[in-house]
């Protein structure tokens, strides 16, 4: 009877462990969130493909100074570069996101070598900054396969957009901005690159736009999820 009991109460233990695991990865949805926290005029900027000196560091003291919180995308083989300006965008209290290892199409990886990818570039961002909080993970170029699903079993949102500027071929700071204020549609969140190149003119167009969304009263707010 003892055998029994040991026998049921050990299956129980091994249920309530499964239910728990699935509960804690529950608690992140792998649903692909491309909307801004709150309501109203409300944007998310998130900046992919850094960290990258010094067009994010110039960014950072832009976003200081308008008082602007982002998130930022960041390339794991950036980051092994440039360890020093991940730990700048913590410590001016952006939101960090993973951008995969290597920027590569995981679109037809397995969940198993996705899964590789992405616990070697949160490792890569928490050995800049240890204990790092990482909410967000962005597959590169959109091409998500299952890269969705596993990231939200390691506890990170998938984050999307609702348009890129195509900031990735400069056609000057003038054309970002009209880009900028043309697409802007409550809610959004807007994809722009600190990495990948020079991303003088990103920098430059989004000190210009911050005074004017706010003068029509527009507010800055991180992706739901966070």
């Amino acid at each position: 009877m003892r055998r029994v009991l040991v026998a049921v109460l050990g299956a129980l233990a091994l249920v309530l462990g499964a239910a728990g695991t699935a509960g804690a990865h529950g608690r992140v949805s792998a649903d692909i969130v491309d909307t801004a926290s709150g309501r109203g005029n409300v944007v998310s900027f998130t900046f992919d493909d850094g960290p990258n000196p010094p067009d994010t560091l110039r960014l950072l003291d832009v976003l200081r100074r308008h008082h602007v919180k982002a998130v930022f995308c960041l390339w794991g083989d950036h980051v092994v570069e440039h360890p020093e300006v991940v730990r700048a965008i913590v410590r001016a209290g952006h939101t960090l996101c993973n951008h995969s290892m290597h920027h590569d199409d995981l679109s037809t990886w397995t969940p198993e070598q996705i899964a590789a990818d992405l616990r070697e570039t949160s490792a890569a961002i928490r050995r800049a900054v240890p204990h790092a909080r990482i909410p967000y993970f962005r597959a590169p170029f959109g091409a998500w396969g299952a890269s969705a699903d596993v990231a939200a079993s390691l506890g990170m949102r998938p984050l999307g957009w609702r348009y890129d500027i195509t900031d990735w071929e400069p056609p000057g700071t003038d054309v970002l901005v009209q880009r900028l204020l043309d697409r802007l549609t409550p809610g959004a969140v807007v994809l722009m690159h600190d990495g990948g190149g020079n991303r003088s003119q990103t920098v430059d167009a989004v000190d210009r736009v911050i005074p004017v969304l706010r003068a029509q009263r527009w507010r800055f707010t991180l992706p739901e999820g966070c």
